[in-house]
């Protein structure tokens, strides 16, 4: 077989990848994940062991995807985004199992950057913003400002994080990069400049 006709991205044997479908250069789709047709992959990705992705489904370049996580219709991922293990997204928020709710989806967007937490869960129809860190096993249930650490049933925010992930300090610096942040209008953080020691 021709070089030029081999894949660019990685199929584990136990996969199942319905087609159509897009994925990016460098990706990586392990054990037993199943992703449908007409959804869209970038490149440098690790989709880990039985990880799900739903038709339609949009996810950006060099996004890790921990085992066990279903990514159902209505959610979208942006570069860069950590999704730990077992974390739940949902798409409708009043389900039964007798009532047909596909036009119910609400969409769910998860921003450049941020990380969700193991077992966390993502109620439909909210934002992660840039760069935010949702603790391990908490419930989301409203938007997360960016740069915002959240935690807890309801998870509420408890701190910042840097863009390398470091919890900032009470004068929204960073204790490992040295970035140094600044609240704006919205009170939201914005870098202002970089530190250095």
């Amino acid at each position: 077989m021709p070089t030029d006709s081999l894949p660019s991205y990685f199929v584990h044997p136990t996969a199942e990848v319905d087609q159509p479908c897009e994925i990016g250069e460098g990706t990586k789709i392990w054990h037993f994940c199943h992703l449908m047709e007409n959804c869209r992959i970038g490149g440098g990705c690790t989709l880990g062991q039985n990880v799900f992705v739903a038709s339609g489904v949009v996810i950006g370049a060099r996004v890790k995807v921990q085992n066990n996580v279903s990514i159902y219709a209505g959610v979208e991922i942006e570069d860069d985004v950590f999704l730990g293990p077992s974390m739940v997204f949902t798409n409708v928020s009043t389900p039964r199992a007798a009532v047909d709710r596909k036009q119910a989806f609400e969409r769910t967007l998860v921003r450049q950057g941020a990380t969700v937490g193991a077992n966390a869960t993502i109620v439909c129809g909210h934002t992660i913003g840039e760069y935010g860190l949702v603790g391990a096993g908490s419930v989301v249930t409203g938007d997360v400002p960016a740069h915002a650490l959240v935690v807890g049933n309801p998870a509420r925010r408890i701190g910042w994080v840097c863009r390398c992930g470091a919890r900032l300090d009470d004068a929204h610096s960073c204790p490992e990069c040295h970035q140094r942040y600044r609240m704006n209008s919205a009170g939201l953080l914005t870098k202002c400049s970089e530190q250095r020691e």
